[in-house]
């Protein structure tokens, strides 16, 4: 199939709406401004089908868009997808402007498809140039610039930014890290220059419309104000001396023409993924867009791939693994939705387990399976006695410890159905588990995902990268077990002696500072170890505003009537030592320089 070519005619119907509502203006009823849609696309496969899904659900008419796409030096499916789109969406736009080049599939001197060389500047600057002349001699009101790795979730933020009535306007997108698509200083030189507002912003500690020195990926012009009449990607501005770089180029057009950029964060507007570095593959970038994509199922809104392009069906395995555990609560369906969601876009096929319910036993029900408290536990925070969730969580993860060694699984993984993936998961992984292959290790039980609970140094394993011997920790909700380490903790007979099964784990390794509750056990060698860092973390803490807790916040458990009247504890608490301030506390990319 061949692409549509030149100026394709869209639908011809228009559609009446309050202009006064919409851009804040007294002027009355009107028709809706047009706006020509920006599309540069080269080795977007990854991110492609995502993008255009949140283009063709943006709430406004698309008879009032045009869209400008080229694309070019590809070495993968983009162009393909492109034409896809373009074909099956053409009669819906105002008009489509369409340009594709197959050859080259690369720049001179160019290391990689992530490295930015001089004539790629200057080839995306006349590329963006083309795109505003377009616009202007199409008498467009607005022109909309947005790079294929900024997704606009918020389906009102075209409208949003219309009514700014700003003369350059830009949505404040999520990312995995500190990154966004905004600076608020700039150098002499027109570099990145740290201020201290751009934190409270990119954090929404302050909110609103700020005016700054720098937007980019994703950016609303108003082509009817005076100041932008002059605006310009190329050829650079004739006082222009800063670095060849069309955002530098066009941040200097600004200046130069008396107009200003401004950033807006009272929405949740979409995300943008965090770039590459030049010597890294599509390979890493697809891997990056996968985790901005459950980072995305975590906080929501989702990222939804067009339904007009076709999508490889994804290959779920057991990654290497004898079998994937994910313990559910049959009652939260949705966080086992969303865990199934995040699992499929990684490829993983678990098991889901049906989680004991604790708070559906009764104190008879629990007696009659054998449970009884380990004399003299109590929270160490609250003081209080052991939970029907803390019971149910126990007997869930008990239960899977009788099926690994039942059907003699030599490792497996277990996860429960909070869990914030850390970029890399699989890939991790693979090489933690090679690793202890190469070395021969003998192990029982290796953390994905805990919270250490004191501030103790903890010993480094020799000849394996990412490993340490952990002390007193908490949370279960992501670890590798053997068949011997399931074996042990069996063969402890623990639900005779119950308590919660993170204070359990401690006290099997040896670590567990109550030298009372570790007599209890007289066999405490499990071989444990937890990844550092870790790879696996709560989807939220206690203070999240979607933070629920099913272990901490039921009933006594051999009380029926006796609830915890509290909302969580320590242990629900974010690790103080997390290494970043986002709400997982991500360890990817964290370098200070990563707000760039």
């Amino acid at each position: 199939m061949s692409p549509p070519a030149g100026l394709l005619p869209g639908g011809s119907s228009s559609f009446l709406f309050l202009f006064l509502f919409l851009l804040g203006s007294s002027q009355g009823e009107g028709p809706l401004p047009t706006v020509v849609l920006t599309l540069l696309a080269r080795n977007a496969q990854h991110s492609l089908p995502h993008f255009l899904g949140a283009l063709e659900r943006l709430d406004y008419p698309k008879e009032r868009i045009s869209i400008w796409c080229a694309t070019d030096h590809n070495v993968d499916n983009t162009t393909e997808i492109l034409r896809e789109w373009l074909t099956a969406m053409e009669s819906h736009y105002r008009y489509i402007e369409w340009k594709a080049v197959e050859e080259p599939s690369s720049y001179a001197n160019e290391t990689g498809p992530k490295h930015w060389t001089k004539e790629r500047f200057e080839h995306v600057m006349r590329l963006k140039q083309e795109a505003l002349d377009f616009a202007r001699d199409e008498r467009a009101d607005y022109i909309l610039f947005t790079d294929t790795d900024s997704i606009l979730t918020n389906n009102q933020t075209l409208k949003f930014l219309m009514a700014q009535n700003r003369s350059i306007v830009a949505p404040m997108l999520e990312s995995q890290t500190y990154y966004s698509n905004f600076w608020c200083g700039i150098t002499p030189q027109g570099y990145y220059r740290r201020t201290a507002d751009y934190f409270p912003t990119k954090n929404r500690q302050r909110i609103g419309c700020f005016p700054v020195p720098m937007v980019y990926a994703a950016f609303l012009i108003d082509l009817q104000k005076d100041d932008t009449a002059a605006l310009a990607f190329h050829p650079p501005h004739p006082r222009y001396t800063w670095p060849l770089d069309d955002i530098m180029v066009f941040a200097f057009s600004v200046r130069a023409a008396g107009a200003q950029m401004y950033l807006c964060n009272e929405e949740h507007f979409g995300y943008i993924n965090v770039p590459v570095k030049a010597h890294q593959t599509l390979e890493d970038e697809r891997i990056n867009f996968v985790h901005l994509i459950l980072e995305a199922i975590v906080d929501g809104p989702p990222m939804l791939p067009s339904s007009h392009v076709y999508l490889p069906p994804k290959r779920p395995t057991k990654i290497g693994f004898d079998e994937i555990f994910l313990i559910n609560l049959v009652r939260r369906p949705d966080r086992r939705q969303r865990m199934l969601d995040a699992l499929l876009e990684l490829e993983i096929e678990p098991l889901v387990v049906n989680a004991v319910d604790g708070s559906a036993l009764n104190s008879s029900d629990i007696k009659k399976l054998g449970v009884d408290l380990l004399p003299g536990y109590y929270d160490p925070f609250s003081g209080r006695t052991l939970t029907k969730g803390e019971v149910g969580c126990f007997l869930s993860h008990h239960h899977i410890w009788k099926e690994i060694v039942e059907r003699g699984l030599e490792r497996s993984i277990v996860l429960e159905d909070d869990v914030r993936f850390e970029a890399y998961f699989k890939e991790r992984l693979w090489r933690l588990m090679d690793n202890l292959e190469l070395v021969q290790m003998d192990w029982d039980l290796i953390y994905l995902g805990r919270k250490q609970v004191n501030s103790d140094a903890e010993e480094l394993v020799e000849d394996v990268r990412n490993l340490v011997v952990p002390e007193y920790s908490y949370w279960t909700l992501a670890y590798i077990i053997s068949r011997q380490g399931a074996q042990k903790l069996v063969d402890a007979q623990p639900l005779s002696r119950i308590l919660p099964v993170d204070e359990f784990l401690p006290i099997m390794y040896d670590k567990h500072p109550n030298e009372d509750y570790k007599q209890h056990f007289a066999k405490r060698d499990l071989r444990a170890f937890s990844v550092r860092p870790l790879l696996a973390y709560p989807t939220h803490y206690m203070g999240d505003a979607r933070w629920m807790s099913d272990t901490e916040t039921s009933t006594i458990w051999d009380d029926d009537s006796r609830k915890t009247g509290w909302s969580g504890s320590q242990k629900t608490l974010k690790d103080a030592r997390s290494p970043s301030g986002s709400t997982a506390g991500h360890s990817f990319r964290l370098a200070s320089r990563d707000e760039l």
